[in-house]
């Protein structure tokens, strides 16, 4: 049996095999020759006190002995000619209910309004380039869904760690890293994101699972008060013993939709910013404590949180070494987002910066919108940032330094953006309330982290998609819609989940009641 031990040592002891052997024997009470093997099972950056150093948690094994770590088995059945589930939206609530389903023998059935990964590529560099914006294929719609072409960061504040492990373990499976299943904050990176989607499909399909690409549905059959499938927008029916809808944060003609044919729907709080942008080797200094930083050390993350009289402002999707996007899913808006690559090499650093949006906030002049009041006052902000930025993707944009003192930047500096920007006054943009607690809070992170507040940084319009403005509510044990029988909202879309592995976990779950019901 190995002997379980925790070590805090410099990034060169950890890269050294040698010396990293010659750690663990010392907190193991063992000589470096008799450790047989060292297996990382945690590792974690600790920066809080000087110079920045790694925590590994390691199984150290003594001469003779090996890890066996027997390879995870899914156990994904053959379910051609089994009974199908419909999933509407292929990313990671859908995907991982499907490989759900295949391990409890149902069939799942996935629609999906975008394209391929391969395919969507194309319309996202129309969208980058040439600020064309196609509603069913761009960042947010097609195959992966947001997560495939936004960062990957697979961190969860989720108590189901078995659930996690498994997410993690079906990914590494299908092509991530290793790395994810020890990293205190795994990663993967858009650039692999994409094949991992596309292997996904691979064991979705072998299996005999389908998958309709271009399928945007417009309708949920419901007959007695139990859903039977879907209608898409030719008028193709897609039947099954259950619906679930997995259909992400931006779907809103979904929530048009599920309000027409007058389905239970809820306003819920949401959160809407700017996306801020560092210099990489700024924010690197700041977490690593100036200049004297390993080159061994990851691009350094950060996380911000204040309360402003009472309301939350905190960053959100931290992309060390990534890039700032155009995230509008319909023409008129304008929504930026963050990603980055597994290397995360670039050399800027954002996130979002946002201030809680509470039903109040939006009370007078929505009412009449009801469910869909926070869809509505959420809209009219991406459109005024749209406006603002001259029709264009163009993002209006500000120094950060500008923004709090409430002046227009004379100059922009440089961005990762590459639809471009222009200066505008986003503390006069932004709703009232919303600017007010930025500003505030800006300050509190310039104390917090010593030169976070810099004329450098760059406030880009808007950030707006951290998480439904709408519920779709179901019943916490079943999963099931409150008034409609065998119809399952689950992930983002749904409002039940913050992120790619807890709407994975969230898809997961729905498909084991699922299963639960029908078998």
């Amino acid at each position: 049996m190995p002997c379980t031990v925790d070590i805090t040592i410099s990034p060169e002891v950890a890269a050294n095999p040698d010396c990293l052997r010659q750690a663990a024997a010392q907190a193991s009470h063992l000589t470096a020759g008799d450790v047989g093997a060292v297996q990382l099972v945690r590792r974690s950056v600790d920066a809080r006190r000087g110079k920045a150093l790694l925590q590994l948690k390691l199984n150290v094994y003594r001469n003779g002995e090996q890890p066996l770590d027997a390879p995870a088995h899914f156990g994904y059945r053959n379910v051609a000619g089994k009974p199908p589930v419909i999933i509407v939206g292929a990313g990671p609530a859908g995907l991982f209910a499907a490989l759900k389903l295949l391990e409890k023998g149902l069939k799942p059935v996935i629609l999906e309004r975008g394209k391929s990964v391969k395919e969507r590529k194309r319309d996202i560099a129309k969208l980058t380039r040439e600020h064309i914006v196609n509603p069913n294929s761009n960042w947010c719609f097609g195959e992966g869904g947001a997560g495939a072409y936004s960062d990957g960061k697979l961190y969860t504040r989720s108590g189901k760690r078995g659930s996690v492990a498994h997410i993690l373990q079906q990914l590494v499976q299908h092509g991530a890293n290793p790395d994810i299943l020890v990293e205190a904050h795994p990663h993967v990176g858009t650039d692999k994101l994409q094949g991992i989607a596309a292997n996904i499909r691979q064991t979705i399909c072998s299996c005999g699972g389908e998958y309709h690409f271009d399928t945007r549905i417009t309708g949920i059959i419901v007959k007695n008060g139990v859903a039977g499938g879907v209608v898409d927008e030719r008028g193709a029916r897609y039947e099954g013993i259950a619906v679930a809808l997995a259909t992400g944060h931006s779907a809103c003609d979904v929530y048009e939709m599920l309000n027409e044919q007058k389905l239970a729907l809820e306003a819920k709080p949401f959160a809407l910013g700017v996306r801020v942008e560092h210099p990489q080797e700024l924010i690197n200094e700041i977490q690593y404590h100036g200049k004297g930083y390993s080159p061994l050390l990851p691009a350094a993350a950060y996380s911000l949180v204040a309360q402003v009289q009472g309301r939350g402002v905190f960053s959100f999707c931290m992309c060390p070494g990534g890039m700032v996007v155009p995230s509008a899913t319909a023409p008129g808006e304008l929504v930026v987002n963050g990603m980055s690559n597994s290397r995360r090499n670039s050399p800027y650093a954002n996130a979002g910066i946002v201030a809680q949006v509470n039903l109040a906030d939006y009370a007078d002049g929505y009412e009449k919108f009801g469910a869909l009041a926070g869809l509505r006052f959420r809209q009219e902000v991406e459109r005024a940032m749209f406006a603002a930025g001259g029709a264009t993707q163009t993002a209006p944009a500000q120094r950060l330094t500008d923004f709090v003192s409430g002046r227009v930047s004379s100059s922009l500096g440089k961005t990762s953006y590459i639809p471009g920007v222009t200066p505008a006054p986003l503390h006069a943009l932004l709703p009232e309330f919303v600017s007010r607690s930025l500003r505030r809070a800006f300050l509190e992170f310039g104390k917090k982290m010593r030169g976070y507040l810099t004329a450098e940084a760059m406030l880009l319009a808007v950030e707006s998609r951290t998480s439904s403005p709408v519920r779709i509510p179901r019943d916490p044990h079943t999963m099931q819609h409150v008034r409609i029988a065998n119809l399952y909202p689950c992930g983002e879309g749904a409002g039940y989940a913050g992120g790619i592995t807890s709407s994975a976990i969230d898809g997961a779950s729905c498909a084991e009641r699922i299963a639960q019901q029908a078998l």
